[in-house]
């Protein structure tokens, strides 16, 4: 099975909730099977198995997380396989689920032990047919592009005054400008969040000049543990939380100096710890999930090395996730922001021309996040790589940054 996450956003660009998208078999694979793979384990919620992988961590400030259920999966048994509080779980229908009887009394059902629902794929002339349905519903997602959202919002307000309206496709700043300014929709999904800047007006504010030597610094070839601890000594925040990384591994030693924890961490894990607790000090002024998409980027990417043999590039692997936003970051291009970071030739390639041996990995990552799973489960194919390998190494990437960050 393969799985993503994909943010939902509100106009402040605050991730409220994620969608999750899923992929049961590889259909390159075995295509005279396809028909009969979609019916395989149909009693099975995947994206409940991948919700409950994650942790309700994952799912912090009271963020929902949406789980498709198609016209078959709707009558399997969800509460069981739910272990994530239900009242944080939406069922995001599809039009496969028709308004007949048998539908309308298991959502209500299931409305009544705690789920809540959504519903996508709607045109408007099946608004009217949909009613029983909508009536459950606490969302409806809608393409923008293939609705008059003003006449929307007055049918939604009059019929449904509590339904949320979510807007998708929305693939561009300007788009998501444009939609948040008019404030006809209350959530947006879509590729918007992760474009690339392509301008440099702006000036990198001074606080992350520092942050970009501590990087130079720790990048380098051996660095010295002591002029890395004297540029975290210009930082409080980072002090304190050196300071208290260094605290649970040396319970029984007095911890001197800044200099006296960094060797206390020592050259490796200090060098770890720099990168992503300056990664995040850098995504400061963006929307979190900058911070939770390089982050996890980086992992998986790490994880990954070996399933593309070269294991031994692991940590350029998650150099290279880790920095594949600094864009946005820096806002500057790439080509300018990675001039600011002394970063090996082969990370550099793979970010600013999409060559050498990282760039293949980090497109993998960039399809699997945008859930492209027909482009995942080709090369999957062509590289001869196992879909549970990679579906682990993702899991691992999402544990890894709730263990790291959330607390």
């Amino acid at each position: 099975m393969l799985a993503a996450l994909m943010p939902l956003f509100n106009e402040k660009m605050i991730v409220k909730a994620y969608s999750v998208f899923s992929e049961k078999e590889n259909p390159f694979l075995n295509p005279d099977m396809a028909v009969a793979a979609k019916y395989d384990g149909v009693g099975r919620i995947s994206g409940l198995e991948v919700v409950g992988s994650m942790g309700t961590a994952v799912l912090n400030e009271e963020k929902q997380v949406f789980v498709p259920v198609d016209n078959i999966n709707i009558f399997a048994d969800i509460v069981s396989q739910c272990t994530v509080p239900r009242n944080r779980v939406v069922l995001l229908m599809d039009n496969s689920i028709t308004p007949d009887e048998d539908y309308v009394k298991r959502i209500k059902l299931l409305r009544g032990k705690g789920f809540r629902f959504a519903i996508r794929k709607l045109t408007v002339d099946m608004f009217e047919a949909y009613r029983p349905i909508l009536m459950e519903c606490d969302y409806v997602l809608l393409d923008h592009k293939k609705i008059v959202i003003s006449k929307a919002k007055i049918y939604f307000n009059k019929l449904y005054p509590d339904m949320k309206l979510i807007a998708v496709n929305v693939n561009s700043q300007d788009e998501y400008s444009a939609l948040s300014t008019d404030g006809k929709y209350d959530l947006y999904e879509g590729e918007f969040f992760r474009m690339p800047v392509t301008s440099n007006e702006k000036e990198v504010n001074p606080l992350k000049i520092n942050y970009i030597e501590l990087l130079n610094v720790v990048n380098a070839p051996d660095f010295d543990l002591t002029d890395a601890a004297d540029v975290i000594g210009r930082d409080a925040g980072l002090v304190i939380s050196l300071l208290e990384i260094v605290n649970h591994i040396a319970i029984n030693s007095e911890i001197t100096s800044v200099r006296h924890a960094a060797a206390m961490l020592g050259q490796k894990e200090l060098k770890r710890w720099i990168n992503t607790a300056v990664t995040k000090e850098l995504c400061a002024d963006k929307p979190s999930e900058i911070t939770r998409m390089s982050m996890v980027r980086a992992k998986f990417a790490e994880n990954l090395a070996p399933v593309f043999n070269i294991a031994g590039f692991s940590s350029e692997l998650f150099l290279t996730g880790l920095f594949s936003c600094v864009d946005i970051m820096l806002d500057k291009p790439m080509d300018e922001a990675l001039k600011m970071l002394h970063v090996a030739k082969n990370i550099n390639d793979a970010l600013i021309s999409g060559k050498g041996e990282l760039a293949p990995v980090l497109d993998f990552v960039r399809l699997y996040e945008n859930a492209d799973f027909i482009e995942v489960c080709r090369r999957m194919v062509v590289e001869d790589i196992d879909m549970d390998t990679v579906y682990d190494a993702y899991l691992n990437a999402l544990s890894w940054y709730r263990d790291l960050f959330v607390k």
